[in-house]
Protein backbone atom coordinates (compact mmCIF):
# COMPACT_ATOMS: atom_id res chain seq x y z
CA UNK A 1 0.00 0.00 0.00
CA UNK A 2 1.16 3.73 -1.08
CA UNK A 3 1.55 6.18 1.45
CA UNK A 4 0.71 9.63 0.50
CA UNK A 5 1.41 12.81 2.32
CA UNK A 6 -2.62 13.41 3.51
CA UNK A 7 -1.96 9.90 5.05
CA UNK A 8 1.01 11.19 7.15
CA UNK A 9 -0.90 14.35 8.36
CA UNK A 10 0.12 17.06 5.93
CA UNK A 11 -2.40 19.75 5.65
CA UNK A 12 -4.85 20.03 2.36
CA UNK A 13 -3.26 23.57 1.39
CA UNK A 14 0.54 22.09 0.97
CA UNK A 15 -0.53 18.62 -0.49
CA UNK A 16 -2.40 20.71 -3.33
CA UNK A 17 0.82 22.81 -3.11
CA UNK A 18 2.53 19.82 -3.95
CA UNK A 19 0.54 18.26 -6.15
CA UNK A 20 1.26 21.14 -8.05
CA UNK A 21 4.46 20.88 -8.41
CA UNK A 22 4.36 17.32 -9.21
CA UNK A 23 5.54 15.30 -6.37
CA UNK A 24 2.63 13.34 -4.74
CA UNK A 25 4.10 9.90 -3.34
CA UNK A 26 6.83 10.66 -0.24
CA UNK A 27 10.22 9.69 0.12
CA UNK A 28 11.03 7.06 2.30
CA UNK A 29 13.10 9.75 4.80
CA UNK A 30 9.65 11.92 4.43
CA UNK A 31 7.49 9.05 5.52
CA UNK A 32 10.06 8.36 8.25
CA UNK A 33 9.87 11.67 10.04
CA UNK A 34 6.89 13.46 9.02
CA UNK A 35 4.53 11.97 11.67
CA UNK A 36 7.13 13.14 14.47
CA UNK A 37 7.98 16.94 13.03
CA UNK A 38 4.22 17.42 12.34
CA UNK A 39 3.62 16.65 15.80
CA UNK A 40 6.24 18.63 17.23
CA UNK A 41 8.73 16.13 17.83
CA UNK A 42 12.86 17.37 17.72
CA UNK A 43 14.23 14.68 15.23
CA UNK A 44 17.67 13.78 13.77
CA UNK A 45 17.55 12.58 9.97
CA UNK A 46 20.19 10.74 8.59
CA UNK A 47 20.24 10.38 4.65
CA UNK A 48 22.25 10.59 1.92
CA UNK A 49 22.35 13.41 -0.52
CA UNK A 50 19.55 13.82 -3.16
CA UNK A 51 16.89 11.48 -0.88
CA UNK A 52 14.58 14.39 -0.18
CA UNK A 53 15.68 15.97 3.13
CA UNK A 54 14.65 19.77 2.15
CA UNK A 55 11.26 18.81 1.45
CA UNK A 56 11.07 16.49 4.83
CA UNK A 57 11.90 19.98 6.79
CA UNK A 58 9.86 22.56 4.52
CA UNK A 59 6.67 20.57 4.85
CA UNK A 60 6.43 20.75 8.92
CA UNK A 61 8.21 24.38 8.96
CA UNK A 62 5.34 25.96 6.84
CA UNK A 63 2.79 23.21 8.12
CA UNK A 64 3.43 24.43 12.16
CA UNK A 65 4.12 28.32 11.52
CA UNK A 66 0.61 28.49 9.45
CA UNK A 67 -2.25 30.56 11.00
CA UNK A 68 0.23 31.12 14.32
CA UNK A 69 1.07 34.87 15.57
CA UNK A 70 1.35 38.22 14.13
CA UNK A 71 4.27 38.81 12.31
CA UNK A 72 6.42 41.28 13.97
CA UNK A 73 9.76 43.16 12.53
CA UNK A 74 12.71 41.39 12.70
CA UNK A 75 11.46 38.79 14.81
CA UNK A 76 10.76 35.36 12.78
CA UNK A 77 9.31 32.48 14.17
CA UNK A 78 10.93 29.57 12.03
CA UNK A 79 14.74 29.26 10.95
CA UNK A 80 16.55 27.00 9.27
CA UNK A 81 20.69 27.25 8.59
CA UNK A 82 22.60 26.18 6.08
CA UNK A 83 26.24 26.18 5.06
CA UNK A 84 26.68 27.71 1.74
CA UNK A 85 24.26 30.79 0.02
CA UNK A 86 23.40 28.03 -2.77
CA UNK A 87 22.18 25.72 -0.40
CA UNK A 88 20.39 28.60 1.48
CA UNK A 89 19.00 29.56 -1.95
CA UNK A 90 17.85 26.33 -3.17
CA UNK A 91 16.02 25.50 0.38
CA UNK A 92 14.05 28.62 -0.25
CA UNK A 93 13.19 27.69 -3.67
CA UNK A 94 11.39 24.58 -2.01
CA UNK A 95 9.83 26.62 1.25
CA UNK A 96 8.54 29.43 -0.50
CA UNK A 97 5.59 27.58 -2.40
CA UNK A 98 4.51 26.04 0.90
CA UNK A 99 5.01 29.29 2.94
CA UNK A 100 2.69 30.92 0.02
CA UNK A 101 -0.21 28.50 0.50
CA UNK A 102 0.54 28.67 4.29
CA UNK A 103 0.04 32.64 4.55
CA UNK A 104 3.59 33.39 5.56
CA UNK A 105 6.87 35.29 4.09
CA UNK A 106 10.42 33.90 3.46
CA UNK A 107 13.24 36.13 3.20
CA UNK A 108 16.85 34.60 2.40
CA UNK A 109 19.77 36.23 4.51
CA UNK A 110 24.05 35.50 3.85
CA UNK A 111 27.23 36.95 2.84
CA UNK A 112 28.09 38.20 -0.87
CA UNK A 113 25.60 40.52 -1.49
CA UNK A 114 24.20 43.90 0.30
CA UNK A 115 22.48 43.51 3.67
CA UNK A 116 20.08 46.20 2.77
CA UNK A 117 17.56 44.00 0.89
CA UNK A 118 17.91 41.66 3.84
CA UNK A 119 17.39 44.11 6.75
CA UNK A 120 14.24 45.80 4.71
CA UNK A 121 12.46 42.38 4.66
CA UNK A 122 13.36 41.84 8.03
CA UNK A 123 12.05 45.63 8.91
CA UNK A 124 9.10 44.84 7.35
CA UNK A 125 8.07 41.72 8.90
CA UNK A 126 8.95 37.81 7.93
CA UNK A 127 8.29 34.37 9.24
CA UNK A 128 10.80 31.97 8.04
CA UNK A 129 14.28 33.34 7.73
CA UNK A 130 16.85 30.89 5.49
CA UNK A 131 20.35 31.91 6.46
CA UNK A 132 24.04 31.50 6.28
CA UNK A 133 25.51 31.85 9.73
CA UNK A 134 27.85 34.44 9.40
CA UNK A 135 25.99 37.57 7.93
CA UNK A 136 22.92 36.07 10.47
CA UNK A 137 25.33 36.76 13.29
CA UNK A 138 26.27 39.94 11.52
CA UNK A 139 22.75 41.10 11.70
CA UNK A 140 21.95 39.61 15.02
CA UNK A 141 24.83 42.21 16.38
CA UNK A 142 23.25 45.23 14.55
CA UNK A 143 19.93 44.46 16.03
CA UNK A 144 18.25 43.75 13.14
CA UNK A 145 16.94 40.77 13.81
CA UNK A 146 16.46 38.79 17.17
CA UNK A 147 15.79 34.75 17.63
CA UNK A 148 13.88 35.05 20.69
CA UNK A 149 10.43 34.16 19.12
CA UNK A 150 11.76 31.24 16.84
CA UNK A 151 9.58 28.70 17.63
CA UNK A 152 11.78 25.94 15.14
CA UNK A 153 14.60 25.68 14.18
CA UNK A 154 16.22 23.59 11.39
CA UNK A 155 20.20 22.83 10.75
CA UNK A 156 20.82 21.04 7.24
CA UNK A 157 23.91 19.77 6.04
CA UNK A 158 25.00 19.93 9.82
CA UNK A 159 28.17 17.77 8.63
CA UNK A 160 29.25 20.01 6.08
CA UNK A 161 28.90 23.02 8.52
CA UNK A 162 31.37 21.41 10.68
CA UNK A 163 33.68 20.71 7.29
CA UNK A 164 33.57 24.65 7.09
CA UNK A 165 34.11 25.36 11.01
CA UNK A 166 30.95 27.08 11.22
CA UNK A 167 29.59 25.01 14.64
CA UNK A 168 30.73 27.85 16.86
CA UNK A 169 28.62 30.66 14.91
CA UNK A 170 25.87 27.73 14.78
CA UNK A 171 25.95 27.53 18.22
CA UNK A 172 25.90 30.62 19.25
CA UNK A 173 22.84 31.03 17.33
CA UNK A 174 21.14 28.02 18.46
CA UNK A 175 21.80 29.45 22.40
CA UNK A 176 19.40 32.76 21.12
CA UNK A 177 16.77 30.91 20.24
CA UNK A 178 13.77 29.48 22.89
CA UNK A 179 15.15 26.40 24.22
CA UNK A 180 11.53 24.96 24.51
CA UNK A 181 11.61 25.49 20.46
CA UNK A 182 11.57 22.73 18.18
CA UNK A 183 14.54 21.76 16.63
CA UNK A 184 15.38 19.78 13.65
CA UNK A 185 18.53 18.36 12.43
CA UNK A 186 19.64 16.87 9.33
CA UNK A 187 23.22 15.54 8.19
CA UNK A 188 24.93 12.67 6.87
CA UNK A 189 27.40 12.47 9.33
CA UNK A 190 27.53 12.96 12.99
CA UNK A 191 31.33 13.49 13.33
CA UNK A 192 33.20 16.77 13.76
CA UNK A 193 31.00 17.61 16.40
CA UNK A 194 27.68 17.37 14.94
CA UNK A 195 27.13 14.83 17.93
CA UNK A 196 27.86 17.95 20.12
CA UNK A 197 25.56 19.86 19.02
CA UNK A 198 22.89 17.21 18.71
CA UNK A 199 23.38 16.38 22.55
CA UNK A 200 23.02 19.88 23.58
CA UNK A 201 20.29 21.38 21.80
CA UNK A 202 18.07 18.45 21.02
CA UNK A 203 15.43 16.95 23.64
CA UNK A 204 14.00 13.56 23.59
CA UNK A 205 14.72 13.12 19.57
CA UNK A 206 13.31 10.70 17.42
CA UNK A 207 16.25 9.53 15.04
CA UNK A 208 15.31 8.76 11.90
CA UNK A 209 17.91 7.26 9.38
CA UNK A 210 17.16 6.08 5.65
CA UNK A 211 21.16 5.28 4.52
CA UNK A 212 24.30 5.20 6.09
CA UNK A 213 26.79 7.63 5.78
CA UNK A 214 28.58 6.18 2.60
CA UNK A 215 25.84 4.82 1.50
CA UNK A 216 25.97 4.47 -2.34
CA UNK A 217 22.93 5.43 -4.64
CA UNK A 218 21.50 1.97 -6.08
CA UNK A 219 20.49 4.49 -9.59
CA UNK A 220 23.69 6.20 -9.94
CA UNK A 221 26.52 3.80 -11.94
CA UNK A 222 30.00 4.68 -11.65
CA UNK A 223 32.97 4.70 -13.84
CA UNK A 224 36.84 5.77 -13.61
CA UNK A 225 38.31 6.45 -17.05
CA UNK A 226 42.14 5.77 -16.73
CA UNK A 227 43.67 8.56 -19.26
CA UNK A 228 47.27 8.19 -20.69
CA UNK A 229 48.36 11.63 -20.44
CA UNK A 230 47.17 15.48 -20.27
CA UNK A 231 46.33 16.33 -24.34
CA UNK A 232 44.63 12.99 -24.18
CA UNK A 233 41.98 14.19 -20.95
CA UNK A 234 41.39 17.28 -23.10
CA UNK A 235 39.77 15.75 -25.68
CA UNK A 236 38.03 12.87 -23.78
CA UNK A 237 36.84 16.23 -21.21
CA UNK A 238 34.98 17.67 -24.89
CA UNK A 239 33.55 13.88 -25.99
CA UNK A 240 32.14 14.14 -21.75
CA UNK A 241 30.71 17.56 -22.16
CA UNK A 242 28.73 17.49 -25.72
CA UNK A 243 26.14 15.36 -24.93
CA UNK A 244 22.49 16.39 -24.67
CA UNK A 245 21.77 16.27 -21.19
CA UNK A 246 22.94 18.21 -18.27
CA UNK A 247 26.44 17.32 -16.78
CA UNK A 248 28.60 18.54 -13.91
CA UNK A 249 32.47 18.71 -14.66
CA UNK A 250 33.85 19.04 -10.90
CA UNK A 251 37.23 21.02 -10.76
CA UNK A 252 39.82 21.35 -8.04
CA UNK A 253 40.35 25.21 -8.67
CA UNK A 254 38.29 28.14 -9.70
CA UNK A 255 40.94 29.31 -12.52
CA UNK A 256 40.98 26.08 -14.14
CA UNK A 257 36.78 25.82 -14.16
CA UNK A 258 36.64 29.45 -15.54
CA UNK A 259 38.89 28.34 -18.27
CA UNK A 260 37.06 25.22 -19.16
CA UNK A 261 33.99 27.09 -18.94
CA UNK A 262 35.65 29.24 -21.56
CA UNK A 263 37.26 26.74 -23.64
CA UNK A 264 33.92 24.74 -24.18
CA UNK A 265 31.65 27.68 -24.89
CA UNK A 266 34.54 28.74 -27.23
CA UNK A 267 33.95 25.09 -28.95
CA UNK A 268 29.96 25.45 -29.16
CA UNK A 269 29.56 23.60 -26.22
CA UNK A 270 27.48 26.66 -24.00
CA UNK A 271 28.78 26.20 -20.52
CA UNK A 272 28.80 28.46 -17.01
CA UNK A 273 31.10 28.70 -14.49
CA UNK A 274 30.66 28.04 -10.69
CA UNK A 275 33.46 29.04 -7.69
CA UNK A 276 33.62 31.27 -4.85
CA UNK A 277 35.16 33.83 -6.75
CA UNK A 278 31.58 34.73 -8.34
CA UNK A 279 29.53 37.48 -6.95
CA UNK A 280 26.03 36.57 -5.81
CA UNK A 281 24.50 37.61 -8.74
CA UNK A 282 26.44 35.66 -11.20
CA UNK A 283 26.41 32.87 -9.45
CA UNK A 284 22.32 32.83 -9.40
CA UNK A 285 22.26 34.12 -13.51
CA UNK A 286 24.70 31.14 -13.96
CA UNK A 287 22.49 28.26 -12.19
CA UNK A 288 19.78 29.89 -14.04
CA UNK A 289 21.23 29.68 -17.23
CA UNK A 290 22.04 25.78 -16.24
CA UNK A 291 18.87 24.86 -15.14
CA UNK A 292 16.84 26.51 -17.95
CA UNK A 293 19.32 24.72 -20.57
CA UNK A 294 20.89 27.71 -21.72
CA UNK A 295 23.87 25.85 -20.97
CA UNK A 296 24.04 22.30 -20.82
CA UNK A 297 27.25 22.25 -18.76
CA UNK A 298 28.31 23.74 -15.10
CA UNK A 299 31.73 23.74 -14.54
CA UNK A 300 32.31 23.88 -10.80
CA UNK A 301 34.74 23.59 -7.87
CA UNK A 302 33.54 21.66 -4.79
CA UNK A 303 31.33 24.88 -3.38
CA UNK A 304 28.72 23.08 -6.41
CA UNK A 305 29.33 19.99 -4.42
CA UNK A 306 26.13 20.50 -2.24
CA UNK A 307 23.43 23.44 -2.39
CA UNK A 308 22.88 22.87 -6.52
CA UNK A 309 19.56 20.64 -6.47
CA UNK A 310 18.58 20.67 -10.52
CA UNK A 311 16.65 18.05 -12.27
CA UNK A 312 17.74 15.49 -14.50
CA UNK A 313 21.47 15.99 -13.93
CA UNK A 314 22.59 12.91 -16.00
CA UNK A 315 26.21 12.98 -15.91
CA UNK A 316 28.74 14.15 -13.09
CA UNK A 317 32.48 14.44 -14.04
CA UNK A 318 35.24 14.41 -11.87
CA UNK A 319 37.41 16.01 -14.19
CA UNK A 320 39.86 16.27 -11.50
CA UNK A 321 39.85 13.81 -8.57
CA UNK A 322 38.33 14.83 -5.38
CA UNK A 323 40.65 15.33 -2.28
CA UNK A 324 39.02 12.90 -0.12
CA UNK A 325 35.78 10.49 -0.78
CA UNK A 326 33.08 12.57 1.57
CA UNK A 327 33.94 15.23 -1.17
CA UNK A 328 33.36 12.40 -4.14
CA UNK A 329 29.93 11.62 -2.85
CA UNK A 330 28.83 15.13 -2.47
CA UNK A 331 29.86 15.86 -5.69
CA UNK A 332 28.50 12.43 -7.16
CA UNK A 333 25.04 13.05 -5.35
CA UNK A 334 24.43 15.94 -8.24
CA UNK A 335 23.34 13.21 -10.20
CA UNK A 336 20.78 10.44 -9.59
CA UNK A 337 18.43 12.79 -7.35
CA UNK A 338 14.98 12.52 -6.13
CA UNK A 339 14.72 8.57 -7.86
CA UNK A 340 16.04 9.50 -11.69
CA UNK A 341 19.50 7.57 -12.63
CA UNK A 342 22.78 8.88 -13.39
CA UNK A 343 26.25 8.48 -14.37
CA UNK A 344 29.04 9.31 -13.03
CA UNK A 345 32.39 9.70 -14.68
CA UNK A 346 36.37 9.96 -12.81
CA UNK A 347 39.09 10.96 -15.02
CA UNK A 348 42.42 9.25 -13.98
CA UNK A 349 45.90 10.09 -14.71
CA UNK A 350 48.99 7.40 -14.53
CA UNK A 351 50.23 9.80 -11.36
CA UNK A 352 46.66 9.90 -9.51
CA UNK A 353 45.52 5.82 -9.68
CA UNK A 354 46.82 5.27 -6.18
CA UNK A 355 45.24 8.53 -4.16
CA UNK A 356 41.93 7.66 -6.14
CA UNK A 357 42.07 3.83 -5.09
CA UNK A 358 42.30 4.87 -1.56
CA UNK A 359 39.39 7.21 -2.06
CA UNK A 360 37.26 5.01 -4.02
CA UNK A 361 37.62 2.20 -0.84
CA UNK A 362 36.48 4.69 1.53
CA UNK A 363 33.79 5.63 -0.48
CA UNK A 364 32.55 2.01 -0.60
CA UNK A 365 32.80 2.40 -4.43
CA UNK A 366 33.64 -0.67 -6.00
CA UNK A 367 34.60 -0.37 -9.98
CA UNK A 368 37.63 -1.27 -12.52
CA UNK A 369 39.04 1.41 -13.95
CA UNK A 370 38.54 1.60 -18.18
CA UNK A 371 42.00 2.60 -20.36
CA UNK A 372 39.77 5.59 -22.02
CA UNK A 373 40.10 8.26 -24.63
CA UNK A 374 37.51 10.26 -26.57
CA UNK A 375 36.84 7.90 -29.00
CA UNK A 376 36.65 4.80 -26.94
CA UNK A 377 33.22 2.76 -27.94
CA UNK A 378 32.17 2.37 -24.00
CA UNK A 379 32.84 6.42 -24.09
CA UNK A 380 30.81 7.06 -27.06
CA UNK A 381 27.92 4.81 -25.51
CA UNK A 382 28.07 6.88 -22.35
CA UNK A 383 27.83 9.95 -23.96
CA UNK A 384 24.74 9.22 -26.34
CA UNK A 385 23.77 11.60 -29.01
CA UNK A 386 25.67 15.02 -29.63
CA UNK A 387 24.41 17.92 -28.91
CA UNK A 388 23.87 20.92 -31.92
CA UNK A 389 27.06 23.14 -31.94
CA UNK A 390 25.75 26.36 -30.60
CA UNK A 391 27.95 29.30 -32.13
CA UNK A 392 29.63 31.69 -28.99
CA UNK A 393 27.67 34.78 -28.03
CA UNK A 394 30.40 37.93 -29.56
CA UNK A 395 31.97 39.77 -27.28
CA UNK A 396 31.09 43.34 -27.32
CA UNK A 397 33.88 45.91 -26.75
CA UNK A 398 33.30 48.68 -24.46
CA UNK A 399 32.46 52.23 -25.64
CA UNK A 400 35.44 54.56 -25.21
CA UNK A 401 35.09 56.68 -22.06
CA UNK A 402 32.90 54.35 -20.31
CA UNK A 403 34.95 52.47 -18.38
CA UNK A 404 35.42 52.97 -14.70
CA UNK A 405 39.23 53.63 -13.48
CA UNK A 406 40.98 50.19 -13.20
CA UNK A 407 41.69 48.91 -9.55
CA UNK A 408 43.93 46.20 -8.43
CA UNK A 409 42.05 43.15 -8.36
CA UNK A 410 43.27 41.05 -4.86
CA UNK A 411 42.67 37.84 -5.57
CA UNK A 412 42.95 34.83 -8.28
CA UNK A 413 44.32 36.40 -11.22
CA UNK A 414 44.42 40.00 -10.12
CA UNK A 415 47.30 41.52 -9.52
CA UNK A 416 48.48 45.38 -8.47
CA UNK A 417 50.49 46.57 -11.18
CA UNK A 418 52.88 49.05 -10.02
CA UNK A 419 53.35 52.67 -12.08
CA UNK A 420 56.15 51.72 -13.81
CA UNK A 421 53.47 48.86 -15.33
CA UNK A 422 51.27 51.22 -17.20
CA UNK A 423 48.22 51.16 -14.57
CA UNK A 424 46.10 48.80 -12.78
CA UNK A 425 43.90 46.05 -14.11
CA UNK A 426 42.05 43.64 -13.03
CA UNK A 427 42.13 40.32 -14.57
CA UNK A 428 40.38 37.04 -14.04
CA UNK A 429 38.06 37.26 -11.42
CA UNK A 430 38.54 39.01 -8.24
CA UNK A 431 37.09 37.78 -4.99
CA UNK A 432 33.23 38.01 -4.83
CA UNK A 433 32.76 39.42 -8.28
CA UNK A 434 32.14 38.22 -11.48
CA UNK A 435 34.86 37.65 -14.08
CA UNK A 436 36.38 40.61 -15.64
CA UNK A 437 38.32 40.11 -18.21
CA UNK A 438 40.35 42.33 -20.87
CA UNK A 439 39.42 40.71 -24.28
CA UNK A 440 37.35 37.29 -23.21
CA UNK A 441 34.24 36.04 -21.56
CA UNK A 442 32.14 32.90 -20.23
CA UNK A 443 30.32 33.38 -23.33
CA UNK A 444 26.99 32.14 -24.05
CA UNK A 445 26.18 32.05 -20.69
CA UNK A 446 24.31 34.49 -20.18
CA UNK A 447 26.72 35.86 -17.95
CA UNK A 448 28.21 39.67 -18.47
CA UNK A 449 31.65 41.27 -17.94
CA UNK A 450 32.76 43.88 -17.71
CA UNK A 451 35.59 45.01 -20.49
CA UNK A 452 38.61 47.63 -21.10
CA UNK A 453 39.53 49.06 -24.29
CA UNK A 454 39.66 47.09 -27.33
CA UNK A 455 43.03 45.38 -27.08
CA UNK A 456 44.39 46.85 -29.91
CA UNK A 457 44.10 50.22 -28.28
CA UNK A 458 46.37 49.67 -25.32
CA UNK A 459 50.01 50.51 -25.39
CA UNK A 460 52.21 48.45 -24.13
CA UNK A 461 54.80 50.03 -21.67
CA UNK A 462 58.55 49.65 -20.87
CA UNK A 463 60.33 49.83 -17.82
CA UNK A 464 59.84 53.09 -15.80
CA UNK A 465 56.00 53.39 -17.48
CA UNK A 466 57.49 54.51 -20.99
CA UNK A 467 55.14 53.52 -23.62
CA UNK A 468 55.88 52.44 -27.18
CA UNK A 469 55.84 55.76 -28.53
CA UNK A 470 58.67 57.24 -26.11
CA UNK A 471 56.15 59.41 -24.08
CA UNK A 472 55.87 59.07 -19.92
CA UNK A 473 52.42 57.66 -19.05
CA UNK A 474 50.61 59.15 -16.40
CA UNK A 475 49.88 56.66 -13.47
CA UNK A 476 47.33 58.98 -11.98
CA UNK A 477 43.80 57.38 -13.03
CA UNK A 478 41.46 59.60 -15.46
CA UNK A 479 38.03 60.80 -14.01
CA UNK A 480 35.43 58.80 -15.53
CA UNK A 481 31.29 59.18 -15.37
CA UNK A 482 29.79 56.04 -12.94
Amino acid sequence: MTTSFSDLGVPRPLVATLSDSGITSPFPIQVDTLPDTLAGRDVLGRGRTGSGKTLAFSIPLTARLAGGSTRAAGRPRGLVLAPTRELATQIAAVVEPLAHASGLRVTTIFGGVSQSRQVEALRRGVDIVIACPGRLEDLMRQKFVSLDAIEITVLDEADHMADLGFLPGVTRIMNATPSNGQRLLFSATLDNGVDKLVKRFLHNQVMHSVDEANSPVAAMTHHIFDVAGVDAKKDLIRTLASGNGRRILFMRTKHQARKLAKQLTDSGIPAVDLHGNLSQNARDRNLAAFSSGEARVLVATDVAARGVHVDDVELVVHVDPPAEHKAYLHRSGRTARAGSAGDVVTLVLPDQRRDLAVIMRKAAINVTPIKSTANSEHVLALVGEIAPYVAPKPVQAQAAGTSRPQRSGGSAGGRRRTPSQGGAARQGSGSGSSSRQGSSSRQGAGSATRQGAPAGQRSSTGHGGVAATGRRRSTRPTATPR
